[in-house]
């Protein structure tokens, strides 16, 4: 029974078409991500549908493509984590941008995207996969999950919207993507909505996904963005819709776990979790080893390597499998949210359904790089009681992740018996569910120390960079990072544009007090000094103070002149001249939107794609513009969730 349960289920021939698509359906392209090759010829593979349960409304393909498309219909699924569902058509798609890193990074040709195909797929006019005569192939679908949102269930929620189109693997760096389009059309999961996207949040999502790659910082990408002219979307106002080809790693979240926890599905959160370590990451071998570091310690490297059933750690804490694909979710997170942190980046929405398991930056909405620092920040006017501030992004972060903790609590506490022929076909017995309780609970604490310790450590290696110092000292945390957090808060100075100056700034000619206020001026906005009970005197005072301290520190680490040619350069490659602030933003959509412009949006992205050059080779004038002082009025911009 044991081996019946454990082992990977007998698959129709119908998934396993689905799995071996890719052998038949550009495996012969010799393409590579430098050369490429058409959509066409991309090589694809549907792993997600073939290894997980579908709806049972639609057991096949089939019986999803049989279907009218207007039957298909906002309604609950159980025991399921997707439904087969196709795009709705679309009339005369207009093709407004594409990124040439997306192109690249998916091992696509250039020039395909002037094709017609391209045009068609990436609009969900044409399935690429499916053989329409023999009913066979691989299928668009969309994820069933659920969440917590502003701290409360909200039941199942789902890709309302987004939909599916296969996954790809580039040839050369080996990295698997899944293609998905959003504004798609209704599924089983858009709940009251039309299952359609705007273009004005569609084009906030379509550059500030590859300008937050760019930055290096994780995150969901952007392929193409279009227009569809036939489409008006009633949000607020009547708007016109759009479609945003995206991929990523994983299109899982917290969310994921959270609906089959509160529907009591353990059998299907282990095969979810199976799946997430061996078709996600790269085996369970990848996943961390047990953290030997002190408690105070938790943030450093750790190996890999471990065998699938080896039990790790001592009575009480013993690490099993899940516990270990636990980890690796904590501490890509980590990782990500001390990135936002480091590059003022708010999310603005971070309900467990937009909390994703490969640590992505993932579910653009209401999002903003902060102006002016303020840690109370939020883009989100519904957030009325600032959940989502840049300030508490690594605490809510945590929150989802304790949630995820929950849904994994069993097999986690389960220590050595989690492979138990009376655990997996049973569950818990009473006699034993006080210790796998407590064992669950100091996984999980460790679990949140590990999360703060590898928070830290990030945010301490980008700020480092960032400052344009080699080394990290304990005493840079309070004498460099929060003493310039407080001095930008207090002014009100601009978090990004501080860093791009300082990279220009010489170390000579900041040797005595006098120079340091002097060029302190080149920190404040157009107006001038700005912040309450603030004078010139005391604002040029405050920063030449934190340029002494940094000046000293820089001398440390590079050298009795400071060598400023090299570590300017240095600085340059991680402080960005170019983000896509909401002003801009906001300007963009406006001239695309109502003044019917199309080069500005090729434009903007360009330099969303280098944000770290100097110019761009456009027109100088409009360049500066947006790298420059936000204007007064157009500071802390907020915007509402629904796109």
């Amino acid at each position: 029974m044991l081996s019946k349960l454990l082992s990977r289920p007998c698959l129709p021939r119908m998934r396993i078409v689905q799995m071996a698509a890719h052998l038949s359906n550009g495996s012969t392209s010799n393409g590579t991500s430098d050369t490429g090759t058409s959509l066409a010829d991309l090589p694809k593979s549907w792993m997600f549908t073939s290894l997980l349960p579908p709806d049972s409304r639609f057991p096949t393909p089939a019986a999803s493509h049989k279907t009218p498309r207007e039957d298909i219909e906002p309604r609950q699924v159980k025991s399921a984590l997707f439904t087969w569902v196709r795009p709705e058509e679309v009339k005369e798609p207009e093709l407004l941008g594409v990124s040439p890193a997306a192109i690249k990074d998916l091992g696509i040709k250039v020039g395909e995207e002037k094709t017609e195909e391209f045009k068609q797929t990436v609009a969900g006019n044409r399935l690429l996969g499916w053989d329409v005569e023999k009913e066979e192939g691989g299928y668009p679908w969309a994820q069933c999950y659920g969440g917590w949102q502003f701290g409360s269930w909200a039941g199942q929620l789902g890709d309302g919207r987004a939909i599916s189109l296969f996954e790809t693997t580039n040839s050369t760096t080996k990295t698997r993507y899944e293609l998905q389009l959003k504004g798609a059309g209704i599924t089983p999961y858009s709940r009251f909505a039309d299952g359609k996207a705007v273009l004005r949040s569609s084009i906030r999502e379509y550059i500030v996904s590859e300008a937050l790659n760019a930055l290096r910082i994780p995150t969901t990408r952007a392929l193409s963005l279009t227009l569809l002219p036939h489409s008006k979307v009633r949000r607020e106002i009547l708007e016109p819709g759009a479609i945003v080809a995206r991929f990523a790693q994983s299109w899982l979240r917290i969310g994921t776990f959270d609906i089959l926890r509160a529907r009591g599905d353990r059998d299907l959160i282990r095969q979810l979790s199976t799946y997430i370590a061996e078709n996600v990451f790269d085996g369970w071998e990848s996943l961390p080893a047990r953290n030997s570091n002190e408690d105070d310690n938790l943030g450093g490297p750790v190996g890999t390597g471990v065998g699938k059933d080896t039990i790790e750690g001592p009575a009480g804490q013993e690490e099993n499998r899940f516990t270990r694909l636990y980890r690796e979710i904590v501490r890509r997170n980590a990782k990500t949210v001390a990135a936002w942190q480091a590059y003022a980046f708010t999310n603005g929405v971070l309900n467990t359904d937009n909390t994703s398991i490969f640590g992505l930056s993932i579910d653009f909405g209401p999002f903003a790089f902060l102006d002016n620092f303020d840690p109370n920040y939020t883009p989100n006017h519904d957030d009325h009681m600032l959940r989502y501030s840049y300030r508490n992004q690594p605490t809510i972060i945590w929150w989802n992740l304790v949630r995820l903790g929950e849904s994994l609590g069993e097999l986690i506490g389960s220590g050595e018996n989690v492979d138990s022929e009376e655990f997996v076909e049973k569950g818990v017995r009473q006699e034993d569910a006080d210790e796998l309780v407590s064992r669950a609970e100091a996984l999980i604490t460790r679990a949140g120390d590990e999360y703060k310790a590898v928070f830290l450590e990030e945010y301490k290696r980008l700020m480092t960079a960032r400052l344009g110092l080699k080394t990290h000292k304990e005493s840079d945390f309070e004498t460099l990072f929060s003493e310039l957090l407080d001095t930008m808060e207090s002014l009100e100075l601009d978090f990004n544009q501080f860093f791009r100056k300082l990279s220009n700034l010489k170390v000579g000619d900041l040797e005595t007090e006098e120079q340091r206020k002097e060029i302190a001026g080149v920190f404040f906005h157009h107006e001038g000094v700005t912040g309450i009970g603030n004078t010139e005197e005391s604002a040029r005072k405050r920063i030449a103070e934190w340029l002494e301290k940094w000046s000293t520190r820089v001398y440390e680490d590079w050298g009795p002149n400071g060598d400023d040619e090299t570590r300017q350069v240095e600085m340059k490659k991680v402080n960005p001249k170019f983000v896509p602030k909401s002003w801009i933003l906001d300007e963009l959509i406006k001239r695309v939107e109502k003044g019917g412009e199309r080069e500005i949006l090729d434009r903007v992205m360009h330099m969303a794609l280098h944000p770290f050059e100097e110019s761009w080779g456009w027109d100088i004038k409009e360049e500066e513009r947006f790298c420059g002082d936000v204007p007064k009025f157009d500071r802390a911009m907020q915007c509402s969730c629904s796109s």
